[in-house]
Order: C-alpha cells, then sequence, then structure tokens
C-alpha cells in the first residue's frame, strides 16, 4: 500500500512544492480500518505538499478528513465520529536522537528523522490514528452503579466498599486518648 505513495527524496524538486491527494479506494480503506481496529471508516482523503524546508529538510503539511465508527465504551454501539484536522511533520536531515540526555523535545513531535523516501500514505495513518477518539461514547450513555448481591440480601454500595473511611475516625478517637 505505501510503495505508490512513496516519494523519493533525492526525485523532489528544490524549489517547488510536491503535490498529493490521497483518497483510499476500499479494499485500502478496509486495510487501514482493521489495522485501527475500528467498525467503519469512509471519506478518508489527506491532502497537501511536500516543500523543502532549508537546505536538507523537508516539510510535509496536509490535511486529514475521515468518518470514523468505534465502539461506544459503555454500550459498544457504533459511534460515528468525524475527523478534520490538519498535519504537519518536519522530515530532519541531521537527526538527534531524543533518547540522549541533553536533548530537549521541542514543542510539539512532528519532527522525524529524514530518510531516502517521505511516505504520505504512512503519515496519513498515523495521524488517523493519533486523532481517533481514546473514549468514543455515544450521547447519554454513562456507566451506572451496578449492585451485585444475593437474592434477599442488601446489596453493598459503592460507599460501603470504601475501607479507609472508618480507620480515620479510629485514628482521631486514639490521638485524643494519647
Amino acid at each position: 500500500m505505501s510503495n505508490q505513495t512513496s516519494l523519493r527524496v533525492a526525485d523532489l524538486p528544490q524549489n517547488a512544492p510536491t503535490p498529493f491527494d490521497l483518497r483510499p479506494d476500499a479494499k485500502a480503506l478496509e486495510a487501514i480500518k482493521d489495522d485501527l481496529g475500528l467498525l467503519g471508516l469512509r471519506k478518508l482523503s489527506f491532502v497537501g505538499d511536500v516543500r523543502a524546508q532549508g537546505k536538507r529538510d523537508w516539510a510535509l503539511n496536509g490535511k486529514l478528513g475521515a468518518t470514523v465508527i468505534q465502539p461506544c465504551v459503555v454500550t459498544l454501539e457504533p459511534v460515528t465520529t468525524r475527523i478534520d484536522i490538519p498535519v504537519a511533520r518536519i522530515f530532519v536531515a541531521d537527526w538527534v536522537d531524543p533518547t540522549e540526555a541533553e536533548f530537549e523535545i521541542p514543542e510539539g513531535d512532528d519532527t522525524e528523522q529524514l530518510g531516502a523516501e517521505i511516505d504520505p500514505t504512512l503519515v496519513m495513518v498515523e495521524a488517523l490514528s493519533l486523532a481517533l477518539p481514546q473514549y468514543p461514547r455515544k450521547d447519554g450513555a454513562e456507566l451506572g452503579q451496578a449492585d451485585f448481591t444475593e437474592p434477599g440480601k442488601q446489596a453493598m454500595t459503592d460507599e460501603d466498599v470504601k475501607p479507609f473511611a472508618g480507620l480515620a475516625g479510629l485514628r482521631d478517637t486514639l490521638k485524643k486518648d494519647e
């Protein structure tokens, strides 16, 4: 999937932007949907360009759009979310490994090491995965209080399960006695 959209850095013009317009077909959408664990993925597009930044670095700027369907974290019912976000990456030739102790991470985490190719498809999938709602929730879905007990007995409440609530009172009583 990715090698069709890879741009060889050596072939990119230094003085003009190289545009891209990605609109994955049904087969590619299905693969991305499965990779990201989605129930559905529609209207995925990534449009932008790659341009030189300085003498050796490159900047990718684009707009990502997608409609994703995920299971609700409460009810597991499908939740549809529209994502429209700007995406920016800087590909740096003189890469410094961020694990070195003295290295300070600049604001934003959009900097990557420049390789032989820049692949807008990989950037698109990564940006989409980062933009997904972490806890999709159907409107009005809330976690209620579940009461479990044997028939005929009083169910324990959340208040009953606070084991240290009584200890605080005991501690205060013991301190008075000292």
